[in-house]
């Protein structure tokens, strides 16, 4: 399927309004949305607070991305699934929990990242 639309500055700016409604939706609906952002400006506290170098930051802000990342993605693929399968169905449960994992394995990182970064600063 070919799309030979051209280029659009105004198209441009709505998909900017269309992601921008995104991120709105993904902060009304998911709670780890919420945690998420309380575990960043903590970390941002602490970044200042402590001092990190521009190398840190750049750890820092990529871990907080990655998460940032993993948990939308985990989130259109739980409604993605819902839609595709409205009733229980064990594949279904398959594809969030993956999903889901995604999530974990992004934090645990991240977790690693921010002891790495901030444990010997504070010792």
């Amino acid at each position: 399927m070919s799309n030979n639309k051209s280029f659009s500055i105004s198209n441009r700016i709505k998909s900017f309004g269309f992601a921008i409604e995104g991120i709105i939706t993904f902060f009304k609906t998911q709670h780890n949305a919420w945690i998420h952002a309380f575990a960043t400006v903590i970390v941002v506290v602490l970044g200042f607070a402590l001092n990190v170098n521009n190398t840190e930051w750049c750890f820092l802000i990529t871990a907080i991305a990655l998460v940032f990342i993993s948990e939308m993605l985990n989130t259109a693929i739980e409604f993605l699934t819902d839609i595709v399968s409205p009733h229980y169905d064990p594949k279904a449960k398959k594809v969030k929990d993956v999903a889901a994992g995604a999530v974990l394995i992004s934090a645990i990182a991240a977790v690693v990242i921010g002891v790495i970064i901030f444990l010997p600063k504070i010792l």
